[in-house]
């Protein structure tokens, strides 16, 4: 049984606007996928769909065997979901706020008040549960989210940009937080712009494009299809002349600085023989950006962004 199984979906709004073409998309249980893709590519309406905010144009739509269409209530209940935009009241305080959403889905009394001493004391708002949500910080305010998206202990947790707006230090610790929280068991489906952050989570990507899905594989292959990688080189001294060849190119940045372009079937082992080659002393190698960014704009831009 799937976490999240989406079929066939499509979703045209008024005026023609197609915003999700054909799209299908799995979520295993206990997995955590990345759903990636510019601006305007459709993933905010797929999200609207699943929450049961944005009716569907056709398609079928099930978390953990509940249909959308037939039994939307018990499908919700298995869903948590993070939006980009804080949705809560500014003036209530936090524990009040998760205590509520525990309401929503018929949790006792009791059993909502356990929950939500659980969840903030598992973000780490558990010595701001009496303050007034206005007065928590930007990162604070997205560990809120979380919690009121886990108080009823959902199957499936649904992050739409969850780091958004935050801080290094407290995105590295939502980070371990969520690790630790897949771990568990629970499937994580995560939309980003950060693409070391999916790279760092996740186990599969999506690429959602002008509605369509152009990429659904794990991430290991999806990194395998790059056609070339862009290195930064620092070297001892200034690149000599010779240092031009159709084997690799290479271009200088600055000085002591050089670019390389490393082709599929090369390796980085023959780039340093070629250094070696013509007597360049290297100090330091970095990508110039993530494998996984590099195919992201790769794919993308070949697309028509």
């Amino acid at each position: 049984m799937l976490a999240l199984d989406v079929q066939n979906l499509n979703k045209t709004y008024a005026g023609g606007v197609k915003a999700l073409d054909n799209v299908s998309l799995q979520v295993r249980p206990g997995e955590f996928v990345g759903l990636l893709g510019p601006n305007g590519a459709g993933k905010t309406s797929l999200i609207g769909i699943i929450n049961t905010l944005v009716i569907k144009t056709s398609g079928t739509v099930s978390a953990f065997g509940f249909d959308l269409g037939q039994s939307p209530g018990q499908m919700k209940a298995c869903i948590g979901t993070v939006p980009q935009e804080f949705n809560f009241s500014i003036f209530d305080k936090v524990w009040d706020i998760v205590y509520t959403q525990a309401g929503y889905f018929g949790l006792p009394p009791r059993l909502a008040r356990e929950r939500t001493d659980h969840c903030l004391k598992k973000v780490g708002l558990w010595e701001k549960r009496y303050t007034v949500s206005r007065r928590l910080s930007g990162g604070m305010k997205r560990r809120l989210m979380i919690a009121r998206a886990l108080v009823h202990e959902p199957r499936l947790l649904i992050l739409d940009e969850p780091t958004a707006g935050v801080d290094v230090e407290m995105r590295q610790s939502m980070w371990r937080f969520l690790t630790e929280l897949n771990q568990q068991g629970v499937a994580i489906l995560l939309t980003t712009h950060y693409l070391e952050e999916a790279d760092l989570l996740c186990e599969r990507i999506a690429i959602l494009h002008h509605g369509k899905i152009i990429r659904d594989a794990d991430k290991q292959l999806l990194t395998q299809e790059l056609k070339e990688q862009n290195y930064l080189v620092d070297i001892v001294g200034a690149l000599p002349d010779l240092a031009v060849s159709n084997e690799f190119d290479v271009g200088l940045v600055s000085e002591g600085r050089c670019k390389v372009k490393i082709k599929q079937h090369q390796t980085l082992n023959a780039l340093f023989d070629w250094f070696a080659q013509h007597q360049i002393q290297v100090q330091s190698i970095e990508n110039e950006t993530g494998r996984l960014e590099e195919l992201f704009v790769n794919l993308t831009t070949d697309r028509g962004e």
